[in-house]
């Protein structure tokens, strides 16, 4: 097997010429892309949370990435509904937060890294949101030193934005470059799996 980063260097360079991926799913094959996302999520806080089985990060073992691995070879892999909780907000109000078990918080991020290698270097320079080294600062930063002529700025929220997405126009978006059947049905029922109150 590839190591981890060699394979999201090629997909990386896909993405910076514009070229199709048509063999993601086998990438999910890879353990060495397990045990990159463990590293990057064991120390989250909720790691140690558990999901609507109960499952955290406290089992995790080399022999449950080769179920989960073996599982995506013979295309049974599933996401389970998500414990859905609802966390109070600065206004007095709540809004909900998903917890899925620790397998799926794992399949999660090798897709995550995978996706983000492919689509980073396609993203303009102007964006900061949920990319790497870039967020609020970079953006702030971004306006006092370029935004120098700017008199006025006005903020705006997409209510419950997650939770209104069409997923059938979030799959159409991902196959316009991702030319990959299995790939794009385990993303469909990552989406559709659900959550329990």
């Amino acid at each position: 097997m590839q190591n981890a980063e060699a394979v999201l260097d090629v997909l990386r360079e896909r993405g910076r010429r514009g070229l199709p991926c048509t063999e993601l799913y086998r990438q999910l094959f890879n353990p060495n892309l397990y045990l990159l996302a463990y590293g990057r999520i064991y120390a989250n806080q909720g790691a140690m949370t558990p999901g609507a089985c109960g499952e955290t990060a406290d089992g995790m073992s080399e022999a449950k990435i080769g179920r989960i691995i073996e599982a995506m070879r013979h295309e049974r892999y599933r996401f389970s509904p998500v414990r859905r909780v609802l966390i109070p907000k600065s206004n007095g109000k709540t809004r909900p937060l998903g917890l899925p078990s620790w397998s799926d918080k794992l399949t999660g991020e090798v897709i995550r890294l995978l996706l983000e290698a492919y689509y980073e270097p396609r993203f303009s320079g102007r964006s900061h949101g949920f990319r790497p080294g870039r967020g609020c600062h970079t953006a702030l930063s971004e306006v006092t030193h370029n935004w120098t002529g700017t008199t006025w700025f006005i903020e705006g929220d997409i209510s419950d934005c997650f939770g209104s997405l069409d997923h059938e126009i979030v799959v159409a978006i991902l196959s316009e470059k991702i030319h990959d059947n299995r790939f794009l049905r385990l993303i469909k029922q990552m989406l559709k799996a659900g959550y329990l109150e």
